[in-house]
């Protein structure tokens, strides 16, 4: 029953309570105290929650599925020890917690979603839909069948997860930050200030003679791990998706033919007109108006006369769909351009169209469209035949096959990469051209080993990845002589930095005590440069983030100093001017600040409704079940 958490986590609801539960949970757990939790149980409880038990296979089942999540996200897989120091455990189990709550708080609501809501919310799924942009059921049934879902326990879920939603919609609703949070997060976000300041380079570092080789050993002693050769690991791997499998699908031009007939609205660009409107009581004074305009008198005269402003007659550019009355349609899109239509009886009033610029619609041809229409009949056919392909090579693996061994024998294509560490470079320091966007491919070869049977990676939706680890090239010191070059360009580099960052600071230290920054720069041939309306989150044209946060640690008129861009680069400034405009709750940025802090106080609100609906209803945990399912009492 809870296991479509995985579903609901895909919306907006689901998103709210990942968010809450995870952020409350220690809240939580406090609140339920640990009393109540080693009686009434037997062993295939592992909680209940108000009138809701919840067995431990179905703990059990949402706890693997989420930890196999959780191991996409950190592109590995995570042992138990680490899960639970983590506290991802506990914060799966308050997740389940959580949802069964909100589930008996609606029976007990007698809350309530129709079908027709449940089944309109289905079908609007993009998941669901084929290449005409139209819900398709056999899509819909292979991926819920994938998911491990039957039809009816999908509505299920997606009844309760409505449910879910009418609760926390009424919690959340009317909430709004105060003015003075808003005030305090615009002074602290949209402060600007303005600086002069000069850039400090390896010419004002002076002089600095060749490392002796006492310097370089020492230098490369102090850093060896900067110079370590890193591991590598040799893999193979198979990608299958719908995009690779559909290249080898043909699709007729009959088939592509009639998706372009089913399409073409869709497909095409619908004429647009600039348009101007003026409703007149009766025919005879729309009469009158149109005869003026003849005679000269302009529209927005017109308009003028009858105390209408130009925004109560201009309609826009607007496309023929897009004007409610169909009489008034009819006329605005048989004028020409610059006329003005006769009296029109519409449907609220008779009315005075004028016409503007016209944009032509585009109808494309089947001819530039088709090859486009045939690869998205290819790619929707072909997410069939990867559910079916993904079978057949799960099967040869588990007959023991390897990736390359199973790829060959079902037609699909193996990649070999003979070298990669762990940050996708191959030994010459180069990207690995070739790995498969969308999953952690190469984190997930370096969690493994050598001889190991691999989970199979998924890409979005339906798409896969199996790997095999083939060999693993240790890491390992290289010898001074190896990395020489290298080495030298460090210590020359500490060199100049420890250099700048003296002067720097005795620059700063003159300009405390009353010097002018313009006088330093004269003094070493440098430039006095400006930049104005810096933010604490923003760029400035050659300035880095660690010469922003000083600018911000600094008051006004005060002068600071911090590392540039690179190794031979320091900038030393003085703060000139610092301004905090004023607070304006109807700017854009504004706007969309108060809806993130109304969405976080939102979600904070039904994440108290929860503990306390938690404690009313009443909530009993199995820890010895819970133990045992999450390897807690191995230790």
């Amino acid at each position: 029953m809870l296991r479509g958490i995985r579903n609901a986590s895909s919306n907006w609801l689901g998103k709210t309570l990942m968010t809450i539960v995870m952020g409350l949970l220690i809240v939580a757990f406090g609140i339920w105290g640990i009393a109540d939790i080693f009686h009434g149980f037997g062993q295939s409880n592992l909680a209940t929650v108000g009138g809701t038990q919840i067995s431990t296979e179905q703990f059990r089942e949402i706890y693997n599925d989420r930890l196999q999540q959780i191991g996409r996200q950190f592109g590995r897989s995570l042992p138990p020890d680490q899960v639970r120091a983590l506290g991802l455990d506990r914060q799966v189990l308050q997740q389940v917690i959580a949802e069964a709550a909100l589930d008996e708080d609606a029976r007990r609501k007698g809350l309530n979603a129709s079908d027709e809501e449940i089944k309109r919310r289905i079908m609007s799924d993009p998941n669901f839909k084929g290449a005409n942009n139209a819900f398709d059921p056999a899509r819909f049934a292979g991926l819920i069948r994938q998911m491990g879902y039957t039809e009816q326990r999908y509505v299920t879920e997606q009844r309760q997860t409505e449910l879910r939603r009418q609760i926390a919609g009424t919690v959340a609703a009317g909430v709004e930050p105060s003015k003075t949070l808003l005030d305090m997060l615009n002074r602290f976000q949209n402060e600007q200030r303005t600086i002069d300041y000069v850039k400090l380079g390896a010419a004002q570092a002076g002089n600095i003679d060749p490392p002796t080789p006492d310097q370089l050993a020492s230098y490369f002693d102090a850093h060896k791990v900067q110079f370590r050769a890193p591991e590598f690991r040799k893999i193979a791997f198979v990608v299958m998706t719908p995009e690779s499998i559909a290249k080898s699908i043909t699709v007729s031009d009959e088939d592509a033919k009639k998706a372009y007939e089913e399409q073409k609205d869709k497909l095409s660009t619908p004429e647009k007109r600039r348009l101007w409107q003026m409703v007149f009581p009766n025919v005879t004074e729309a009469q009158a108006a149109r005869s003026k305009i003849q005679a000269g008198a302009s529209f927005d005269d017109i308009a003028k006369e009858r105390g209408l402003a130009a925004s109560d007659v201009d309609l826009g550019t607007v496309t023929r769909s897009e004007i409610i009355d169909p009489a008034t349609a009819e006329a605005a899109f048989s004028l020409k351009t610059d006329e003005v239509s006769q009296p029109i009886q519409g449907k609220f009033g008779v009315a005075l169209v004028k016409v503007g610029k016209i944009e032509p619609g585009n109808q494309p041809t089947y001819d530039s469209v088709a090859a486009k229409l045939k690869h998205d009949i290819a790619v929707d056919r072909a997410r069939a035949e990867v559910n079916d392909l993904h079978n057949k090579m799960e099967d040869e693996r588990g007959g023991g096959a390897s990736v390359v061994e199973a790829a060959k024998k079902l037609g699909l294509t193996a990649v070999t990469i003979d070298a990669v560490d762990r940050s996708g470079r191959a030994p010459d320091g180069k990207p690995v051209a070739g790995l498969p966007p969308g999953v952690e491919l190469i984190a997930q070869a370096f969690a493994s080993d050598v001889g190991v049977d691999n989970e199979t990676l998924q890409i979005g939706n339906n798409g896969y990845v199996w790997f095999d680890v083939l060999g693993v090239t240790p890491s390992r010191e290289r010898t001074l002589d190896e990395v020489k070059d290298k080495v030298e360009a460090g210590w020359r580099n500490e060199q100049i930095g420890s250099r700048l960052m003296t002067k720097a600071t005795d620059m700063v230290r003159t300009l405390d005590q009353g010097g002018k920054l313009a006088d330093e720069a004269a003094r070493l041939g440098l430039k006095v440069e400006s930049a104005s309306g810096i933010k604490r989150d923003g760029t400035a044209a050659g300035l880095p983030g660690a010469v922003i946060a000083a600018v911000f640690r600094t008051a006004r008129d005060g002068a600071g100093q911090a590392p540039g861009a690179g190794p031979d680069d320091w900038v030393v400034f003085r703060v000139t001017d610092v301004k905090v405009p004023p607070l304006d709750l109807a700017s854009d940025e504004m706007k969309k600040l108060k809806d993130g802090l109304q969405r976080a106080l939102a979600d904070e609100d039904v994440g108290q409704y929860i503990v306390k609906l938690e404690t009313e209803i009443g909530t009993t945990i199995n820890q010895a079940a819970v133990a045992q399912i999450t390897g807690a009492n191995t230790n």
